[in-house]
């Protein structure tokens, strides 16, 4: 039986041969092409069987629709959501994703660019778990790479990152305002880029109220639930007990929780909580929590935008790293994150 082609599925549906392409690649939205037309054309695809020669439209194109995307730990709620966010992002512009947890490991994370690189990826999108960015750098001269939720100083790499130090601002001088003095900041890896903004704004503001009687403290090294109960259970049970603690993420704030809870404090009359990143839970804890939050969303439109003006300018002959310096300025972003009031302060 002879094989359905584009050319089979425009004579059978009435529509143009770039109108049926556009819309089985995916790319119906992006054209402004109607929901009834996209859902026309594809009843009409998945009826005849067809199935697009890939191979021969990579060959054609110079791509392959693929992007691939590093997270340093899929277990931790926030870059499961991150990965969902950054993934629902390019299946709507019609691109596959491959997925990688480098399990906050250098060693791993270049494995799995490499491994993006050999399968002729279109672009990367990175969480890097590095102290360098040369070698995603050299990467991004022959494929696009795109940062998110961290970056390097001083890189010519684009970026879409919380503004993590007006975060640890934010949080902590919320908690100074609502009378809070002996204050313990639970910290996650340290090397990385939020963690250390977000500690120098936890530092800074309470440097800038120190006239008020302010002390800070710092314990921890990971973002993980038994970081966040061995941290806060020495603090709970030692001589100088903090009267409130700020937990770097949400996994930090449950071994947090899980502390007070076996030590029968009570939030916030013997202890107040904030934490960074928000989820929907923290809203069903009793009582819920104050923290900051992230705008996922608009940081997974920002990247996904950027990587494919990117991969466009490739496809258009652009030099790589030309392309990456002229739109270095517009394309390392900074977003300022917001905070939500709960009932834990």
């Amino acid at each position: 039986m002879k094989k359905d082609t584009l050319l089979s599925i425009s004579e059978r549906t009435g529509f143009s041969i770039s109108t049926v392409s556009r819309v089985l690649s995916g790319k119906g939205p992006s054209y402004r092409i109607s929901q009834k037309t996209i859902d026309y054309i594809t009843g009409v695809a998945r009826s005849c069987n067809y199935t697009p020669d890939l191979i021969a439209q990579s060959l054609r194109t110079r791509r392959t629709n693929t992007i691939g995307l590093t997270v340093p730990n899929i277990d931790n709620p926030f870059f499961s959501t991150l990965a969902a966010v950054i993934i629902n992002q390019f299946k709507s512009q019609g691109y596959n994703i491959l997925l990688s947890d480098t399990m906050e490991n250098e060693s791993n994370e270049m494995q799995a660019i490499n491994s993006f690189v050999s399968r002729k990826v279109d672009g990367i999108i990175a969480v890097p778990v590095g102290s360098s960015p040369s070698y995603l750098e050299e990467i991004a001269h022959n494929v696009p790479v795109v940062l998110i939720d961290r970056y390097f100083e001083n890189t010519t790499l684009p970026y879409v990152c919380t503004d993590n130090y007006s975060g640890g601002y934010i949080a902590t001088e919320y908690l100074i305002d609502r009378g809070y003095r002996n204050i313990l900041a639970i910290q996650g890896v340290q090397t990385s880029m939020p963690n250390r903004e977000r500690l120098r704004g936890f530092v800074q503001a309470a440097r800038d109220h120190q006239g008020a009687g302010v002390v800070e403290r710092t314990a921890g090294d990971s973002f993980s639930v038994d970081n966040g109960y061995r941290e806060a259970y020495l603090a709970l049970t030692s001589d100088n007990k903090p009267d409130a603690i700020f937990a770097f993420s949400t996994t930090i704030l449950l071994g947090v929780i899980k502390a007070v809870k076996e030590l029968k404090l009570k939030v916030p009359d013997d202890i107040a909580l904030i934490s960074f990143d928000n989820n929907r839970f923290l809203d069903y804890l009793d009582p819920a929590i104050t923290r900051i939050e992230q705008p996922l969303n608009t940081i997974g439109k920002l990247a996904t935008d950027n990587l494919v003006r990117l991969i466009e300018n490739d496809d258009a002959g652009d030099d790589a790293s030309r392309t990456m310096t002229e739109h270095q300025d517009s394309s390392q972003i900074l977003i300022r994150p917001t905070l939500i009031e709960g009932r834990s302060c």
